[in-house]
């Protein structure tokens, strides 16, 4: 039976499709700690021990086109308890990234072609962002009675680099001041990068290889630029 509770014919079933990914799906002895693990398993019948067993048949169409792969969260308790050391979420991964993009669910594959074009998911403009980030250090510094705080965007030779998440300058502005208020407290030396501040890579959500490493060197290559050697990477 497929995701859908349709019988397949035996002679439909390719076991050797996925046996070229490394995924070791064969191992799987079904003993279903990873299902007992999974925090959204039972949502829209999504069961981890089911999807490993798809690819194990090699039903490809089936894992590609449920929706299963997509309410995992990828957080790994599955993979972590698996007696069989099974890389359920690098399986995950991988199902993700053989589904045609325009197919990709929600906002995440359009998103990513965002942020590849302007370094952020949201495709916000430079000046949006620096506005953003400087009023929401305004509104700390008052609302704290902190004079003499500032945030500094490329600040050149500064101890740590912070990305951002896109909604921390969307819906959760206010999520921005706790970080900054410990490193106040600290007195850190600290940076936010103007461009390619994104910190969010829906690469690696998506299954899209080339894409994260192509967001993950935007990172890097502020790092560079700015001289920074520790990163703070709050995604």
């Amino acid at each position: 039976m497929g995701p859908n509770n349709q019988p397949i014919a035996i002679s439909e079933l390719n076991h050797q499709y996925f046996n070229n990914y490394s995924l070791f799906q064969h191992r799987c002895i079904t003993c279903g700690i990873c299902s007992s693990a999974c925090p959204v398993a039972g949502v829209d019948g999504f069961d981890p021990r089911k999807l490993i067993r798809i690819i194990s048949l090699g039903q490809k169409d089936d894992a590609i086109e449920t929706k299963w792969s997509w309410i995992c969260t990828m957080c790994g308790k599955c993979e972590e308890l698996c007696p069989m050391d099974i890389p359920i979420t690098k399986i995950v991964k991988t199902i993700r990234g053989m589904r045609h993009r325009e197919k990709v669910p929600g906002i995440l594959h359009q998103g990513l072609e965002a942020a590849l074009k302007t370094g952020n998911n949201l495709g916000l403009p430079k000046g949006d962002f620096e506005f953003i980030i400087q009023d929401v250090g305004e509104e700390l510094a008052e609302e704290e009675n902190l004079p003499d705080f500032k945030v500094s965007l490329d600040k050149k030779g500064a101890n740590l680099m912070m990305t951002i998440h896109n909604k921390l300058v969307n819906t959760h502005t206010e999520d921005l001041k706790h970080l900054w208020k410990i490193f106040y407290a600290a007195k850190e030396d600290w940076t936010i990068p103007a461009d390619n501040w994104e910190g969010t890579n829906w690469g690696l959500f998506t299954g899209d290889d080339d894409a994260m490493k192509k967001m993950t060197g935007k990172i890097i290559e502020n790092l560079k630029r700015l001289e920074i050697k520790n990163l703070l990477w709050p995604e």
